[in-house]
């Protein structure tokens, strides 16, 4: 029993993975055809066009992160020994490290782009006491 489990669970994990492929796929794949109309555009120097793209590439990241996370715990059920157990406990910390930083990263650049949108109250100009 315990082995049909273990192989379950080897077959579940490694399909959460291919996933989390899939999905980092898709938005290098996203991130590289929109850096391509930039330049083919010629508006390269765009930079909110740039922060968009590279918001959008680390939300595709982030998402891979989250699944190759869950696999790292699948996994940790079927590790029998405290090596497998130790290796993939420093392999989600760092992975969770990385998608810590990188939510903080795409909540901060959210943050400024409806700071600096043109219906902010920062972006509205000042009304005159006499209008």
């Amino acid at each position: 029993m315990t082995e049909v489990f273990e192989a379950i669970a080897e077959i579940l994990a490694l399909s959460v993975e291919a996933g989390a492929a899939l999905l980092i796929a898709i938005g290098a794949a996203q991130a590289l055809y929109r850096v391509g109309r930039l330049l083919v555009l010629g508006a390269a120097s765009e930079p909110f066009e740039k922060r968009a793209i590279w918001l959008g590439f680390a939300a595709w990241l982030l998402l891979g992160l989250e699944f190759e996370l869950a696999a790292d715990v699948i996994r940790s059920a079927i590790s029998p020994t405290w090596s497998k157990l130790g290796q993939l406990a420093v392999i989600a910390a760092i992975r969770t490290f990385l998608s810590y930083f990188l939510a903080r990263d795409i909540a901060e650049s959210d943050k400024l782009r409806f700071d600096v949108s043109p219906h902010s109250k920062a972006a509205e100009p000042e009304s005159t006491a006499n209008g």
